[in-house]
C-alpha cells in the first residue's frame, strides 16, 4: 500500500516539535493556549494559531498513522 507523506517543507520548526505539539493537543484536554505555554515553558515560541494550522494539516495524518501502528 502507497501511502502519502507528509511534507514539512517552508517549516519554521523541525518536524519533532510539530508532531509533539499536534499530540499534546489531541491526546490530552489541553486548548491550544495551554500546548502554547507548554512549549514556551521549554523555550519554543510559537503561537497557538500555528499550533491550530499544524492540527488541522498534519492531525489526520498523525492519526491514521497512530491508529495503523496500533490497529494491526
Amino acid at each position: 500500500m502507497n501511502r502519502a507523506t507528509v511534507s514539512y517543507k517552508r517549516r519554521r520548526f523541525p518536524p519533532q516539535i510539530i508532531a509533539n505539539a499536534v499530540w499534546l493537543y489531541y491526546r490530552f484536554p489541553l486548548s491550544l493556549r495551554l500546548v502554547e505555554e507548554m512549549l514556551l515553558e521549554r523555550g519554543i515560541v510559537v503561537s497557538y494559531e500555528t499550533i491550530r494550522r499544524w492540527g488541522i494539516k498534519f492531525g489526520p495524518h498523525y492519526t491514521r498513522r497512530r491508529c495503523h501502528v496500533v490497529c494491526i
